[in-house]
């Protein structure tokens, strides 16, 4: 009786926070009359005229198909092409450059090492140039709050790399293995060990937080989060120049551990944890370092973002993705990390607190990329599914209300703002400009074999 008076009390709060009654919902399924409130009130949540009601089944196979016909976007939205058919065809995460008046997006090319690895990419014109080559899987791409940026790998013994000054340099080359660069403002930063990077965000301070793309095996735990944390965290908010002075060139390395004392392993994944010191193995790797240390595995983490309501606060929070495994029907989920203060962050003298935020279902599958939308502060997801799995369905971007005041912890409702119309691509590395009116996107792996990159508007 006890349980069942908490779930009402539960469901009876989330039906207020969406602007319905317990009244209403006595007679039907709440589940269904919340997403219909959602919808009603889509504009005011959302910033879009109506939500799409499933994903398209539609499968192009023409390379020569018009660019814009790849997806299909909610009532309201609108977008142009940034550029299609002469960028690299795996463009993943990307970033304005610069941010205070952009002139280009720079992006991340996931492929092998003869390849380009970062494209420069003009807005005017759509042109793309390659700035470097010689990394592999290129992934995850930022501007740091210090005015650098850094690039990483999505691979085993995947890097992080930093870069200044990325408008004049083209044609760069690196090797992976040995660190070299041909280019002094492009340098790899060990000081963060290998894991395979997707998720990489950074405080002003220099601290990052960082998840290892790995998936759990016969037994063994996932991919970890990691904190960095620096020997000389900033403190100057002037942009830097000279990559010696990033506060990426030393520091310490932690793993997350979920638990209490001796509470902690499988089944402890969500609660308050330790950030454990982690030691880089002989060849850099944080996986033998996160085996001993009882850090807590997790379903592939992807991307992460930071919470900037919360950081305008004064407060750490960031959120991320983990995959899941549509085909076990592990839908995955986005979870969110708390960090205390940005000054206990720093020292590492927090808590940190791991709570589910978005759990996955048959509509919203494997999430992957995920963007904080500034103004707002929805969260767009973007799902890397099988699509071929039980009937198909293409990949969606869902726009996701962070949680309210109710009496629960997870969101107050998603809806379905865009789908594509190709079974093989996929939604990668969307962002926001710090407007939160354009947002950038990549169609990855569709049928004309080259990078296509929207910008969409029209949130209200």
């Amino acid at each position: 009786m006890r349980r069942t008076t908490a779930v009402i009390a539960i469901t009876a709060g989330l039906a207020v926070a969406v602007g319905t009654t317990v009244a209403a919902i006595a007679g039907g399924d709440p589940g269904q009359q919340l997403q219909d409130q959602l919808e009603a009130h889509s504009v005011q949540y959302f910033g879009v005229t109506s939500g799409l009601q499933a994903s398209s089944t539609e499968d192009i196979d023409d390379p020569a198909a018009p660019p814009l016909s790849f997806a299909t976007l909610a009532k309201g939205l609108s977008a142009r092409v940034v550029t299609s058919g002469v960028a690299a065809p795996n463009l993943d995460m990307g970033a304005l450059w610069p941010v205070n008046d952009p002139q280009w997006l720079l992006y991340c090319n996931e492929q092998g090492t003869s390849n380009p690895g970062v494209q420069r990419i003009d807005l005017a014109t759509g042109a793309a140039t390659t700035i470097l080559s010689g990394v592999t899987s290129c992934d995850p791409l930022h501007v740091t709050p210090w005015g650098t940026v850094v690039f990483g790998e999505e691979t085993s013994d995947g890097h992080i790399w930093e870069m200044v000054q990325p408008e004049s340099i083209t044609g760069a080359t690196v090797n992976r293995i040995t660190g070299a660069s041909s280019d002094p403002r492009i340098v790899r930063r060990d000081a963060l060990g290998s894991v395979a990077f997707e998720g990489v965000t950074f405080l002003p301070s220099g601290v990052g937080y960082y998840g290892d793309e790995l998936a759990p095996s016969n037994g063994t735990p996932g991919g970890a989060f990691h904190k960095f944390v620096p020997a000389h965290p900033r403190t100057d908010t002037t942009p830097i120049t000279d990559l010696t002075d990033s506060p990426l060139t030393s520091g310490a390395i932690y793993a997350l551990r979920v638990g209490q004392g001796s509470n902690t392993g499988q089944g402890m994944a969500q609660g308050d944890g330790t950030w454990v010191s982690v030691t880089p193995s002989a060849t850099g790797s944080l996986r033998p370092g996160d085996r001993a240390a009882l850090a807590t595995g997790y379903y592939r983490p992807e991307d992460l973002n930071l919470d900037e309501k919360a950081l305008t606060n004064g407060q750490v929070r960031f959120c991320g993705t983990n995959t899941g495994r549509e085909q076990a029907h592990y839908y995955g989920e986005m979870i969110c990390i708390a960090d205390g203060s940005a000054a206990t962050a720093t020292t590492n003298a927090a808590t940190p607190q791991v709570q589910l935020l978005v759990e996955g279902s048959p509509a919203l599958n494997m999430p992957d990329n995920v963007a904080y939308q500034p103004g707002r502060g929805n969260w767009i997801l973007h799902e890397d599914a099988e699509t071929d799995f039980e009937g198909p369905h293409n990949n969606d971007l869902w726009s996701c209300l962070d949680d309210g005041t109710d009496n629960g912890l997870l969101s107050d409702g998603c809806l379905r703002i865009a789908t594509l119309n190709d079974l093989d691509a996929e939604w990668t590395g969307g962002f926001f400009d710090p407007t939160g009116e354009h947002f950038y996107v990549s169609i990855q792996h569709n049928d004309t074999g080259k990078g296509l990159i929207l910008d969409i508007t029209g949130w209200s």
